[in-house]
């Protein structure tokens, strides 16, 4: 069983970064797809990027080209770099573990 615990959320203005991190406990964490979630006010959870255990990326074509993920095995951590933020990117964002797993969320706020 994994723990996800997510950090690195806050308030920015437009256009600012943000990197999200992920840590999992467990040792399970080599054989997991990582993605992270966001949920915006008043919307669904929808999926904002993910990476499989052999490095293969998606991204949401909302964030393509502005979000990178990626993870540490030797640190158990995932990370999410956010460029170029837009306040549509505010929002919880949520890591998980294979969808399966999730973190408590963290807020991200992008002011105009």
């Amino acid at each position: 069983q994994a723990q996800l615990v997510e950090s690195g959320g806050g308030s920015v203005q437009a256009g600012g970064s943000l990197r999200l991190s992920c840590a999992a406990s467990g040792s399970l964490f080599s054989f997991y797809t990582m993605a992270w979630y966001r949920r915006a006010p008043g919307k669904q959870r929808e999926l904002a990027a993910s990476i499989t255990t052999d490095g293969r990326i998606k991204y949401a074509d909302s964030v393509e080209g502005r979000f990178t993920i990626s993870r540490d095995y030797a640190k158990n951590t995932v990370y999410l770099q956010m460029d170029g933020l837009k306040p549509e990117d505010t929002g919880v964002y949520y890591c998980t573990a294979e969808t399966t797993y999730w973190g408590q969320g963290t807020q991200v706020t992008v002011s105009s």
